[in-house]
């Protein structure tokens, strides 16, 4: 299958129309095929979450490629369209997910040089132009400022880009900046510490993911409930940092 037959060309399209301002789709991420069955039970698209599927083979986050695309090999055969975070994978990838039937992949630019993201945005829709790019950019993950964040995501959208994802940003402020200054749909990290998912329709943010928050609440429901049959006290919230402890082989005090 490739962008050229009709299931994929309509799965393509339907996703992208999922993406509306005050409506925003809600995408749940995936770390292995049981929980994507579960969710795609329950909703018209899902995502691979990086850290847990990275996490969920021993490896850090931004090491796990490898068992995302096996992953997505796997739960292709689903009922829903699926999106997948390649991070900074190769272009070389995006026929091989066609193929597959993937709907949308995210790529992120880790703050490098705009050129060579933008550059792969436009080989990737010229590949493949069904395919919806969602373009990250990590100003706000890894603490840049607003202003910095606008040139990329123009650049990015320039190239071709579908989407604008901006992980780490939670002030309101913040997000009608970029929802005024942008056609494109807005893609935010949901955190129980930012807006909740009604003040982000009001906002007009048109997609919101879940990225890594299932997986550790996964984690942590299984080490709160083997904890409370065993009579032992509660453990500390499972956070970002203590996942990459785990995948690291390294144990952080509670």
């Amino acid at each position: 299958m490739s962008f050229a037959d009709p299931p994929a060309a309509e799965a393509a399209v339907s996703f992208a129309e999922l993406h509306r301002r005050g409506e925003p789709l809600v995408l749940p991420n995936a770390w292995d095929h049981a929980s994507a069955a579960l969710f795609a039970q329950h909703f018209p698209a899902i995502g691979t979450t990086s850290l847990g599927v990275a996490a969920a083979h021993g490896v850090p986050d931004g090491g796990g490629l490898t068992p995302t695309l096996d992953l997505v090999r796997r739960i292709a055969h689903l009922p829903c369209m699926i999106s997948v975070d390649i991070e900074t994978g190769p272009v070389a990838l995006i026929p091989y997910l066609a193929q597959l039937g993937v709907v949308g992949v995210n790529i992120e630019d880790e703050l490098g040089p705009i050129g060579p993201v933008a550059d792969k945005i436009t080989a990737i829709k010229t590949m493949a132009p069904g395919i919806f790019v969602n373009a990250r950019t990590d100003t706000h993950w890894l603490g840049a400022d607003q202003q910095s964040t606008i040139p990329r995501l123009r650049a990015y959208l320039d190239a071709g880009a579908d989407g604008i994802f901006v992980p780490g940003l939670t002030s309101r402020s913040a997000i009608s900046e970029l929802i005024d200054t942008f056609d494109a749909p807005l893609n935010v990290l949901y955190t129980p510490q930012g807006p909740t998912l009604p003040e982000l329709a009001a906002l007009g943010v048109a997609r919101v993911s879940m990225g890594s928050a299932l997986f550790r609440a996964a984690l942590q429901a299984a080490l709160d409930q083997i904890l409370s049959i065993s009579g032992r006290p509660g453990a500390q919230m499972l956070n970002y940092a203590r996942i990459q402890s785990l995948a690291l082989g390294q144990f952080m005090a509670e």
